[in-house]
């Protein structure tokens, strides 16, 4: 099974690092005390599917998703072998669950090597024919590795026509492209690394449906600041990715206050998704709708304050 780690190093072909267990487990809540939200809650919240669930056919891992009380699934690449049944078939129980396929991920090579430029764009394109199948709005791609013999400066000027590029693609379809940055402990050759980078290249792009997809977990690793990052460029974000360091655990269990974070959120007025892309600790459905609730009453708070 495709997961992200095996992804981002198929996509961009660096090694993988290994993280440390976390020793603190969130407090887990039962699902069904989960499965309200407070009143015009600030954001939405999905579960990136590669984390949870493992070894069960799609549709359980769905129900299971649902059982914790989220309406909303990120996928890598699973869709991209699946037959005209499977899409069927899934698209009805998703239905049937009330849950939605809010993000997926490029099944292409990234935006950063000038010379794989129209592989990326073939890549983007044959993304977008399997999210017209799932009637899913936002696509993750990534800039690829650092390209050996190109300048940090060309390789950045190459990632910004990329994305140019990839949004032609998208320009009035209401879809949105997200530069995702990944940690050079999970990737030690992947170019962007850089939050502040990332930005900038989206700054750079200047279209409304380039954002970048702020990975938290891999921010803290590769410099941290996390809020000031956020408060600078939260009109260029259009997704986040939730899990504390050490471990890809869930909230609580690491050093990243994400309390702060949701909270500041809520003061931004965030109105996306964020996606809980972490390992539970233990039991995955009560480990999820707890921090699904925590997320939402922390946003919450902040906003009634």
């Amino acid at each position: 099974m495709m997961n992200r780690r095996t992804f981002s190093k198929t996509l961009a072909g660096g090694t993988l690092g290994t993280a440390a267990l976390a020793r603190a487990p969130l407090a887990a809540a039962a699902p069904a005390a989960m499965n309200s939200s407070p009143a015009e809650s600030p954001f939405k919240i999905s579960v990136m599917l590669w984390t949870v669930f493992h070894g069960l056919p799609f549709e359980q891992r769905l129900e299971k998703v649902a059982e914790a009380g989220y309406h909303a699934v990120q996928l890598v690449t699973e869709a991209s072998t699946w037959t005209d049944d499977e899409f069927r078939r899934y698209n009805k129980k998703r239905a049937e669950l009330g849950i939605t396929f809010d993000t997926t991920c490029s099944v292409g090579p990234g935006a950063g090597d000038p010379s794989g430029r129209e592989a990326f764009l073939a890549g983007v394109r044959q993304s977008l024919i399997i999210m017209d199948k799932l009637e899913c709005p936002k696509l993750i791609v990534m800039s690829g590795n650092v390209v050996p013999g190109l300048s940090p400066e060309a390789q950045h000027a190459s990632c910004v026509e990329g994305m140019k590029r990839a949004a032609e693609l998208v320009e009035g379809k209401g879809l949105t492209l997200l530069l995702e940055n990944i940690d050079l402990e999970e990737n030690p050759h992947y170019y962007m690394w850089s939050i502040p980078e990332a930005f900038k290249i989206i700054e750079e792009v200047n279209h409304p449906q380039a954002k970048v997809l702020y990975d938290f977990y891999h921010a803290q690793i590769s410099g941290g600041n996390l809020i000031s990052n956020l408060e600078k460029h939260i009109d260029k974000a259009g997704l986040f990715h939730i899990a504390d360091v050490p471990g890809r655990h869930q909230p609580g269990t690491g050093e990243i206050n994400y309390i702060n974070i949701y909270k500041k959120l809520g003061e931004l007025n965030y109105h996306g998704y964020v996606a809980m892309e972490f390992f539970p600790t233990g039991d995955p459905i009560k480990i999820l709708a707890a921090a699904r609730q925590e997320a939402l009453q922390a946003a919450q708070q902040k906003r009634s304050a």
